[in-house]
Formats: structure tokens, C-alpha cells, sequence
């Protein structure tokens, strides 16, 4: 890894491609770093692992961007585009204690071990399905034939979608990711439309209450937890939006990683073959270390002045917590920039820590590993079909995923 000598510039087309020796510069000479964002808002990235826990688990940074020193401006600049107009800022990503404690309570029996491995079944049905349509093919794109389509139906079945509607979700959430690569206000306008579809969803099932986690959150209304009808629709935007991306970006570096590096994806694919487990099971982990699906933690904001890693920090300032570096902090991972499938010491922070951990985690896990299995045991000589020079990654400041993974393989 070539580190540069002086300070990098972040957040160009190029630091996208491999931001990794820029974040090593910044853990070694400015790990706690004030910059200025491609938005314009300026912020605090918190780089080195120590650092990033402590940050990711002290409760005087909020998630509530009300405590930001910005004015209105500057404050709508932060969050997800379009949430703010759609009336969707309401949820776990922009809320602290006691209000994310009582949503995340509500939507939390979605995501225990039993109801996730119930789903198991559900999430091979999707996986192959897919497989089954480009497998023919020879050769396809894997972010968008594969990677994208499988988490979408997954949270859209679990939220109650109706499967007739799930193509318009996925035409709208295809916009929300295409950030800087769709038409202007794109997103906003993505997210209008999602707001109103979940208003009257949530509106229809008062009627005709179901299994699904929409159903759940009436029925927790109904029996006075107090959720308003902003809530529950901000509730089902963020697990849509938090849902879908990140396993779409897991699947697609996880595969790009284990193309990049045919000795590991080989030692995985002969475990695979013999029917084990353990190799899959330690391999998800370091994937989501090596090159997980989110690079930077979402926003918080210093309610007090407060120091970290030696830096102060000021009342109202923004802090983004780059997971990306700290899980490639040689001070705490030996050999950070090796992919090693068989890492067992690997606490790493891809779904963040503390009270804001990832809720969906489990659910993430559990495509990522039944979609990077599915694709060795049925594609076994999977390559890369593009030089990986040519390969572009999406803009965007919180998440970090491919465009595009075109592949090859002997036709099925």
C-alpha cells in the first residue's frame, strides 16, 4: 500500500477507488481530522480504532442533528437526501435516548436469531431465483443482476411489501443509491415517493394485519406504545434504506475482494465444497473488515465539549467516525491490509458499536453469506470480466460500494 508523503486530498473520484493509504496517513499523522466535505459542511473524521469505539459509544455525541452548530442551511445538509422535506427524520439514525430506545425496542423482534434463520429459507429462495436468470447467461453484472435485487426483496418481504409493488421499490431505491450518477434531485424525489407509498401501505394494513413487520409496529401502536403514523413511516424508511444498501455493498466487495484474491476465494470454495462451515463463518466477518459496506459511521454531533484521541472537540461540531480506517488499524489488527479468511481476534466496527449498532445486522449476515455461497458452489469458476482499474464506486460520504462487477463463467 503506497501511503503519501504529504496530506491527501479525500473524497475525489480516485480516493473513492482505494481510499485505504489516505486513511493510513491520517491514522499516523492527524487521527482525529478536521476537513471540509464535498457538501461543504466541515467535520471531524475519527480514524483509529480505539478513537472510533470510544466515539461510537459516548453519549454526549448525538445522532440528532438539531444539536448541530449550523444553521438550517447547513443542518439539511447532513442525514439521508430528501428525508428532512419527506418528514422522515424520525428514526434510529437521527434519534438518542429514551426515543431510540422505545423504537428500537419495537422493530428489534424482527431481528432476533429465531426470525432471522425462519427467513432463512426465504433468502435461498431469492438468491437462486437470481442465479437462475443470468446463470445461462455466461457472463453478467453482479451489482446489478444479483447484489441489488436480492436485498431489496428481502427487506421489502420482511416489511410486508406486497410482491406486486416490490419492482417499484426497487426502481425507487435504484435511484436512491445512484447519488451523484441520476438526474438532479433524483433522490429527493425517490424518497417523496417512498414516504407516500408507506403512508398509504401503512393505512391499507390497519385492515388486514399480517406477519410482517410493518403489522407489528400497528399492532405496538395499538397497544399504547405511542408510535405515530411519522414514526412508523420514518421507522420503515431507514430499515428500507439501511436494509438494502449495506447488503448490496457486502455482497458486491465481498466478491470483488475474493476475486482479487484467488488463494483465499480458493481455500473458501473448497470449504464450501466439502460442506463445512467455519470457514464461511470467520470469511463474512473479515470481509466486512477488510472492505466493509460502510465507510463512514453516520453523523453525530458534540453536545459538550469533549476530547477524543487528543483532539478537542466543541459543542455542535459534526463527527464522522471512519469505520473503514479504524478496521484497517495495524494497532489493533495484525497484517490490516491482508484479507485473511481465517482472522478469529476480529471485533471489527463494520456495523458500528454501542446503542446504534447495526439492528439489521443479522439479517445482512445471513444474505451476504447465502448469496457468496450460492455463487461459488454454482458459479465455481467465477472471475472478474474488467480491469479492475476500469471499475468505478458509487459517490456518497456514509456508504462505500461498486457501481458495477461485470463477471464470467462457464455457462449453467
Amino acid at each position: 500500500m503506497n501511503v503519501p508523503n504529504t496530506a491527501p486530498e479525500l473524497f475525489t473520484w480516485e480516493f473513492a477507488s482505494d481510499p485505504y493509504p489516505a486513511y493510513a496517513w491520517l491514522r499516523e499523522h492527524s487521527p482525529v481530522h478536521w476537513t471540509k466535505l464535498p457538501s461543504g459542511v466541515e467535520a471531524w473524521l475519527v480514524t483509529r480504532y480505539g478513537d472510533a469505539r470510544q466515539a461510537l459509544a459516548d453519549g454526549r455525541l448525538s445522532k440528532n442533528p438539531a444539536h448541530h452548530a449550523e444553521d438550517a442551511q447547513g443542518k439539511s445538509k447532513t442525514g439521508i437526501p430528501g428525508e428532512r422535506s419527506a418528514n422522515l427524520m424520525t428514526h434510529l439514525l437521527n434519534i438518542d435516548p429514551p426515543d431510540h430506545t422505545r423504537l428500537r425496542r419495537l422493530v428489534s423482534t424482527a431481528f432476533t436469531p429465531r426470525r432471522v434463520a425462519e427467513f432463512a429459507p426465504r433468502v435461498q429462495e431469492l438468491t437462486d431465483d437470481l442465479i437462475d436468470r443470468f446463470a445461462p447467461n455466461g457472463e453478467a453484472d453482479l451489482i446489478h443482476d444479483f447484489a441489488f435485487p436480492l436485498p431489496i426483496h428481502a427487506i421489502c418481504d420482511l416489511l410486508g411489501v406486497p410482491r406486486e409493488d416490490q419492482d417499484d421499490f426497487r426502481d425507487w431505491a435504484g435511484m436512491m443509491i445512484r447519488h451523484g450518477g441520476g438526474p438532479r434531485g433524483g433522490v429527493a424525489r425517490s424518497v417523496k415517493k417512498i414516504r407516500g407509498y408507506l403512508a398509504e401501505l401503512i393505512h391499507r394494513k390497519r385492515g388486514d394485519l399480517g406477519d410482517d413487520l410493518i403489522s407489528g409496529l400497528i399492532r405496538a401502536s395499538d397497544h399504547g406504545e405511542h408510535l405515530t403514523e411519522n414514526e412508523a413511516a420514518a421507522m420503515c424508511f431507514v430499515l428500507l434504506f439501511a436494509g438494502f444498501e449495506t447488503t448490496i455493498n457486502l455482497i458486491g466487495n465481498g466478491t470483488y475482494a475474493l476475486l482479487r484474491n484467488p488463494e483465499q476465494r480458493g481455500r473458501l470454495q473448497e470449504s464450501i465444497d466439502r460442506g463445512e462451515t467455519g470457514l464461511l463463518d470467520t470469511g463474512i466477518e473479515e470481509l466486512l473488515r477488510y472492505d466493509g459496506p460502510v465507510e463512514l459511521a453516520t453523523w453525530r454531533f458534540a453536545t459538550e465539549p469533549l476530547t477524543v484521541g487528543g483532539q478537542r472537540i466543541a459543542t455542535g461540531d459534526p463527527v464522522l467516525v471512519v469505520l473503514a480506517a479504524a478496521d484497517r488499524d495495524p494497532a489493533r489488527f495484525s497484517e490490516p491490509d491482508t484479507l485473511d479468511l481465517t482472522r478469529r481476534d476480529n471485533q471489527h466496527l463494520g456495523y458500528g458499536h454501542g446503542i446504534h449498532y447495526c439492528l439489521g445486522a443479522p439479517l445482512a449476515r445471513l444474505e451476504g453469506r447465502t448469496a457468496l455461497e450460492t455463487l461459488l458452489r454454482r458459479l465455481p469458476d467465477l472471475e472478474l470480466a474488467a480491469d479492475p482499474a476500469d471499475l468505478r464506486w458509487r459517490g456518497g460520504l456514509i456508504m462505500r460500494g461498486l457501481r458495477e462487477l461485470p463477471v464470467r463463467f462457464t455457462a449453467a
